[in-house]
């Protein structure tokens, strides 16, 4: 099964908020420390020859490439709302996924690319097992072709 596609870059509610706070957080805390830290430097003497200076400005680039292609992953983002009448897991949703190989009880949270961190349980709905899982019910199971190999997962009960 192939990865789904999605107009944009779908996110959640939640995902859409993180994302604002952090360029927020970026334009005004990190524009501010970046600033004095270019102060700080620049006082350290002669411009040519001011290693900190130098490194202090190529930090200060790449800030505002992180900030400008926040503002482009945001002005991309779709909010997805997840319909809690769904009896499948769909992007917004967790669920209680059981590998049946290993016998571990996952809970998951299918979201958008953005928002993927398999380490807080957010599981990208256009990874190859969030794509497998999408729009699966309780007690459905499927087959993902993983780097590792064929793996089973059973989509176990809906939690939100």
């Amino acid at each position: 099964m192939n990865p789904p596609e999605f107009e944009g870059d779908a996110i959640t509610p939640a995902g859409l908020d993180a994302l604002k706070a952090e360029i927020e957080q970026l334009q005004t805390e990190g524009r501010r420390a970046m600033g004095e830290r270019l102060l700080a430097a620049r006082d350290l003497g002669d411009l040519k020859e001011n290693a900190e200076y130098h490194i202090a400005k190529e930090d200060q680039a790449h800030l505002e490439t992180k900030i400008k292609l926040l503002r482009e992953r945001l002005r991309n983002s779709v909010v997805v709302e997840a319909d809690v009448t769904d009896a499948t897991f769909s992007l917004g949703r967790t669920a209680e996924i059981l590998d049946e190989e290993s016998g571990a009880v996952h809970t998951w949270t299918l979201v958008g690319r953005a928002e993927a961190d398999l380490a807080r349980g957010m599981l990208s709905a256009e990874s190859l097992v969030g794509a497998a899982l999408l729009s699966r019910a309780p007690g459905d199971v499927v087959e993902v072709q993983t780097p590792r190999g064929p793996r089973k997962y059973r989509v176990e009960k809906l939690v939100a």
